[in-house]
């Protein structure tokens, strides 16, 4: 089922590795053209221009962009009591997690009379993206907003894609989630006229104001990430996500139907996701081979998961030892992170790069999109080598407060004038002295 890379003689360099592991080929400036138009469009005619695109896009054409907050608590009254419930346990379990990772303002003495305060403070408005392409997915709800709202964030704004089904909302599990979290305001529109209608505002069909948002988080399909890239710099975005990755670190220990199992949870959403296997045995390897064979075909969405299994961005790198396994899942950086082998632990605290890591055989992925307590919003295509995950720190903005007195600022103006000279900048060194005219 998996193709091969054997890299049992010897393990790469880290440039070789990245060019030899499977990886997800996503070029979004290949659609930049396609979707510049659309943002372009956006600003200049607003809702008139994204009620256009969704029409031709989704094949329903909404009454309004905004969902009437009645829409918001019917949802939640009609939800089905087990996902209710599965939800509100994710909710609390996000806010336990996220509560912890609240920065707290810093202020140091640097001298007598002279300080540095770091403040924290939260971005104003948010608008955050649930996808509702190939599936609907209120945990994205979850995992967006409970950070912002753990930092502080005073506005939020849920979009999501509207369904015909649907009468031109979104899914009403997603309206259902966001009254879970007590945010009123849902937007039913996706792809790239959302990042832009959230980027420039606009006026609803009914004459309410649509607020632009100073920052888009949350993954989307590849016209949604373009626009996240024109518009960034406008407002803050949390990442360019691509496809969905796993990564399972395995050796002869693990079990095949665990990890056979684990490589399909990922591959169900998206024929582009890739899901990769790393060991040290062969014998592992061709188990889970012999497994995938046989869950693949008994798994709904079989056609989605074989395709993505079967295609350059999966696959199976057989290493000589977990060392070796090592250094591939840290060259390749999955978004997800499997550790299933001995001393699992002790291995996953030596793994460098990874937007997360589940250690040993009873923390799946799966756990993580839902109930671990973690975000699941990640960093994909190697991009965990220098970012991470969406976290409350992603809601926050550190302001540095410089109070100087008087006399603090006069023992250091020759050291200001200095360096403010050696960079032919005297004016900067001016405005220190100025402070002190007359002065001796």
């Amino acid at each position: 089922m998996l193709t091969r890379t054997d890299l049992r003689s010897a393990v790469p360099s880290p440039a070789e590795l990245r060019a030899a592991l499977p990886r997800a080929e996503v070029d979004v400036d290949a659609v930049l053209h396609r979707v510049r138009p659309i943002v372009e469009d956006v600003r200049a005619r607003g809702v008139e221009a994204v009620l256009d695109y969704t029409e031709q896009f989704d094949q329903v054409r909404p009454a309004s962009v905004r969902v009437p907050a009645a829409e918001l608590s019917r949802a939640l009254d009609e939800l089905d009591p087990a996902v209710r419930a599965a939800l509100e346990e994710s909710i609390r379990r996000a806010r336990v997690v996220h509560a912890e990772q609240r920065r707290t303002d810093v202020t140091t003495q640097v001298v007598p009379g002279g300080t540095v305060t770091e403040r924290w403070v939260p971005v104003a408005r948010v608008g955050l993206y649930a996808p509702g392409g190939l599936a609907v997915y209120p945990s994205s709800v979850v995992m967006n907003v409970v950070p912002a709202q753990a930092a502080g964030v005073e506005s939020l704004v849920v979009c999501s894609p509207p369904q015909a089904e649907f009468g031109g909302r979104p899914h009403p599990a997603i309206l259902a989630a966001a009254a879970l979290l007590n945010v009123d305001e849902v937007w039913a529109v996706g792809g790239a006229q959302a990042v832009a209608l959230l980027a420039f505002g606009g006026t609803d069909t009914d004459g309410a104001a649509l607020d632009p948002v100073d920052m888009v988080t949350g993954p989307g399909n590849i016209y949604l990430t373009a626009a996240k890239r024109l518009l960034r710099g406008l407002i803050g975005i949390d990442s360019e996500a691509g496809p969905t990755e796993i990564a399972i670190l395995a050796d002869a220990g693990a079990d095949p139907v665990h990890v056979a199992a684990d490589l399909i949870s990922q591959a169900e959403h998206d024929p582009l996701a890739a899901s990769v296997l790393v060991t040290d045995s062969v014998e592992l390897a061709d188990a889970v081979d012999a497994e995938l064979a046989l869950q693949v075909k008994a798994t709904k969405h079989s056609e989605r998961v074989a395709t993505a299994l079967g295609g350059r961005q999966s696959g199976t790198v057989l290493v000589s030892t977990v060392d070796d396994g090592l250094k591939v899942v840290d060259a390749y950086a999955a978004e997800h992170l499997e550790i299933q082998t001995a001393n699992a632990r002790e291995v996953a605290a030596r793994v460098r790069n990874a937007g997360a890591v589940f250690v040993g055989a009873y923390s799946p992925v799966s756990l993580g999109d839902y109930c671990a307590g973690s975000n699941h919003v990640l960093p994909t295509g190697g991009c965990a080598r220098h970012s991470s995950g969406l976290s409350v720190q992603t809601f926050l903005r550190g302001i540095h407060v410089v109070d100087y007195s008087e006399d603090a600022l006069r023992e250091v103006a020759g050291h200001v004038v200095a360096l403010a000279d050696a960079e032919d900048l005297p004016a900067h060194g001016q405005a220190v002295t100025a402070r002190f005219r007359g002065e001796s």
